[in-house]
């Protein structure tokens, strides 16, 4: 039987995780990077920054700036839309993709440290 999952133990598991991310010497997001990358990698495509801007509910400069820094750091690349020019597409990278793998990793980690593990943990899902 899975464990309860409250709102402290998911903070809990936030905190770990964040902690999880300093701690092994990668690159910093800002909370609007990571979910400009979050939504980039979790979410079905394609991806616009007016999209992402819309779904943020922020300004299309600040996804710019968001991406600015997704692309120093590897993590997304731009290119253009096929279908209108225009417009720009976010896509995902290798190394987005590796960065998402230790993201869920940590995320696991804390999760089994709350006591939060559900039977679906174990079948890796």
């Amino acid at each position: 039987m899975a464990a309860k999952i409250t709102p402290e133990k998911l903070l809990g598991i936030l905190r770990d995780t964040i902690i999880g991310a300093v701690r092994r010497d990668g690159p910093d997001l800002s909370a609007r990077q990571f979910g400009v990358f979050l939504i980039s990698y979790l979410e079905e495509g394609p991806h616009t920054v007016r999209g992402l801007a819309a779904r943020l509910e922020v300004s299309k400069p600040a996804i710019t700036r968001s991406l600015d820094r997704l692309a120093e750091l590897g993590f997304a690349k731009r290119a253009p839309d096929p279908r209108d020019r225009r417009s720009v597409l976010v896509t995902r990278t290798r190394k987005g993709q590796d960065f998402l793998a230790d993201l869920r990793g940590n995320m696991m980690a804390a999760q089994k440290a709350k006591g939060t593990a559900t039977r679906d943990d174990s079948k890796g899902g």
